[in-house]
């Protein structure tokens, strides 16, 4: 159930680069140091991220410029 509410809220590894102009092991490595939201693990072999942390995130660094 919880699953069907998160829903269009997770963005896969291929929508997470396609917004974000880094590779998976940069966005990997920020993570790492806390400076990208953490992933979603969301089977044994799946991770996600929240649609919305990501667009907070893109949405600082635009207007951190």
């Amino acid at each position: 159930m919880e699953y069907l509410q998160a829903k269009g809220r997770l963005m896969r590894v291929h929508e997470v680069t396609s917004v974000v102009p880094y590779s998976a092991q940069h966005i990997r490595r920020l993570e790492q140091a806390n400076q990208f939201p953490r992933r979603v693990r969301i089977g044994l072999n799946r991770v996600g991220w929240v649609r919305e942390e990501v667009e907070q995130w893109l949405s600082n660094r635009i207007g951190g410029r």
